[in-house]
């Protein structure tokens, strides 16, 4: 089983925590992502996610444009080693019941993994392919 560098994301995508939500759900809408990562004072300090914007603000009838993503971010970032493999991040996101795992190397974070990477490489993998009749 390869391990996390074969399928990892090595570009962070980051926004600044004093970022308002509407700004977060903008970015990850054009740039077609699910999360970002919250920077402060140069330090990743959380992960905003579509699910945190969904929750914690909308659902919460927040007034998006006034929140903050500090507001609403996970913190710490559930994070996973680079050595591990797909399917120890597979098993990780569904105990902790998380979509994104930052991955670090030597503790520090280097990468990002999403359950969809983890989508597309066991697609890639798998024997049978489904054909629509």
């Amino acid at each position: 089983m390869p391990s996390l560098a074969q399928v990892m994301r090595r570009e962070l995508k980051k926004i600044a925590h004093d970022n308002s939500v509407r700004e977060a759900a903008k970015r990850m809408r054009d740039e077609r992502i699910g999360s970002l990562m919250v920077e402060k004072g140069g330090q990743l300090v959380g992960i905003v996610t579509e699910t945190d914007v969904v929750r914690r603000a909308v659902a919460g009838d927040k007034n998006l444009g006034k929140i903050t993503v500090e507001s609403i971010m996970t913190s710490p970032i559930a994070s996973i080693e680079v050595m591990r493999t797909v399917q120890d991040a597979h098993d990780m996101m569904g105990d902790l019941g998380v979509r994104h795992l930052g991955v670090t190397e030597q503790g520090k974070l280097v990468g990002l993994v999403s359950v969809r990477d983890l989508l597309v490489y066991f697609k890639r993998v798998s024997e049978p392919k489904i054909t629509q009749d």
